[in-house]
């Protein structure tokens, strides 16, 4: 593909909003949870502590409900995941991560319609599922879903 002065232009602007993003207070907050979570011994002890939890729940899940630690397992996954959940910089760290999806998603939907009203943008987001014109969000479906392919 040859590239023309157009697909240049589109290619630096892309690079701006992509650097306007890294630069937004959502995307500094992000970085700073995502320290906070990596640094935090006490919060990595409980990631650890699922973690190895999750391999015991896989391995009881091969045999189901026959396996002889079944029941064991599956309460302690509960209490492990609560506890890692309820931690305050899993906390901050997700609802951080959930702002900056909700970012990246709002401007995938204001470039896409940009281009045409007629653009599918899948965010995983019903609010902006709705605005791409897909009543099952996002139309991977090839149409079936009743919108116009």
């Amino acid at each position: 593909m040859l590239a023309t002065i157009e697909s240049v232009l589109i290619l630096e602007n892309a690079e701006k909003i992509a650097e306007m993003i890294n630069q937004s207070e959502i995307a500094a907050y992000y970085r700073l949870c995502l320290d906070k979570l990596k640094n935090n011994e006490e919060t990595q002890k409980k990631i650890r502590g699922f973690i190895e939890m999750k391999e015991k729940y896989e391995e009881v899940q091969r045999f189901g409900q026959y396996h002889p630690d079944y029941k064991k397992v599956m309460r302690e996954i509960r209490e492990v995941k609560r506890k890692m959940d309820l931690d305050e910089h899993v906390a901050e760290f997700r609802k951080a991560e959930n702002d900056l999806q909700g970012l990246l998603d709002e401007v995938s939907v204001i470039i896409g319609r940009a281009v045409s009203d007629n653009i599918k943008v899948p965010t995983g987001n019903p609010f902006f599922d709705s605005l791409s014109n897909c009543s099952s969000g996002g139309c991977g479906s090839g149409g079936s879903c009743g919108c116009s392919v």
